[in-house]
């Protein structure tokens, strides 16, 4: 297949400037580093400076130009600062994905309220954040992608997470709304859901009772590697995703399909 028209050059992302929130770990950095091995300048961006100059090393080793610079989703001067530095480099900024996310598993008949507040600011509000401050500049350009990171939870109910699970289910809404909010002004907004992937934070709950559970609900009969979202992200962050807005993509070894497996 030749790399232009309809072909692989519709994947690529070349000359394109991307910066990840939640970049330095997990699905984060995957996804990161995979928008760089499609062609994109990649900015990582978390909290920790030690992760975010780790991370920006391995995009460097690839090929692409990065900035290290931390940011906290939970500050909107924080990410005002991390996007104008990367306008003053980078001169645009093409591709957001909103990536940071925490959880806690607990009833939620005595839930702490302040650890309730914590999980939606983080996960939903600072997801809002970032889409303000960069979807302005993208808004401004009438050009841009963004990405945000639902899960399973957006959908369907999990034992004891009920603030992830409201907070990923507002993602999805917000997801959507935006989408029909700023679509006509070439800002297109779309989420990925990932299914069940095993990082270094969840191998725990993996290997317990719980992620038995879990595996057996999972018809692939195995739980995803983080490298199998980079497709989907490279895919909504390209020319070939031009008239895709609103949609949350599942990369879930068909978990939300699954009735009864056994």
């Amino acid at each position: 297949m030749s790399n232009s028209g309809l072909g692989l050059g519709m994947f690529s992302l070349a000359g394109k400037t991307a910066v990840v929130m939640g970049g330095t770990s997990g699905i984060g950095q995957a996804l990161a580093l995979g928008l760089a091995e499609a062609g994109a300048d990649v900015i990582a961006a978390s909290r920790r400076e030690q992760a975010v100059e780790a991370t920006a090393n391995q995009i460097e080793a690839r090929g692409r130009k990065t900035l290290r610079i931390t940011a906290d989703v939970t500050g909107r001067s924080s990410l005002e600062r991390l996007r104008d530095a990367v306008l003053t480099q980078f001169g645009k900024v093409d591709v957001l994905v909103n990536c940071a996310g925490i959880t806690t598993k607990a009833p939620t008949l005595d839930f702490p309220e302040d650890r309730w507040r914590e999980i939606l600011d983080i996960n939903l509000t600072g997801t809002l954040r970032g889409c303000q401050i960069f979807g302005e500049h993208m808004l401004s350009r009438k050009s841009g992608r963004i990405i945000n990171i639902a899960s399973l939870t957006t959908y369907l109910g999990l034992f004891e997470v009920a603030a992830y699970a409201a907070s990923k289910a507002g993602v999805g809404a917000l997801t959507k709304t935006l989408a029909v909010e700023w679509s006509r002004h070439g800002v297109l907004v779309n989420a990925i859901l990932p299914g069940v992937f095993r990082t270094p934070l969840n191998t725990q709950l993996l290997d317990s009772p719980r992620g038995r559970e879990l595996l057996m609900r999972t018809p692939m009969d195995r739980f995803g590697e983080v490298r199998e979202l980079v497709g989907a992200a490279v895919y909504l962050a390209s020319d070939a995703a031009s008239f895709v807005t609103g949609s949350i993509l599942i990369v879930d070894g068909g978990f939300l399909a699954s009735g009864v497996n056994q």
